[in-house]
């Protein structure tokens, strides 16, 4: 994947509780949204700011979902 968003910089106490394998599975998950996100003109930073809007990950998939569904 290009670049990574490790979930480590968002909140430490949700961190600390990860299992390494946990860790691995989250930052493939948040690597694939913002590949998602690059192709249908989302940069990571706009997603971030939705999520802190109050988005939930599912609501951020159907946005994205409704984005690609624009350029086609």
């Amino acid at each position: 994947m290009e670049e990574a968003y490790p979930a480590t910089n968002r909140d430490a106490s949700v961190a600390e509780t990860l299992t390494v394998s946990d860790q691995e599975v989250l930052d493939r998950a948040i690597g694939k949204l913002v590949l998602l996100g690059k192709q249908v003109g989302v940069d990571p930073d706009r997603m971030i700011e939705l999520l802190d809007s109050g988005l939930t990950v599912s609501e951020l998939l159907i946005y994205l979902a409704v984005c690609n569904d624009r350029q086609v």
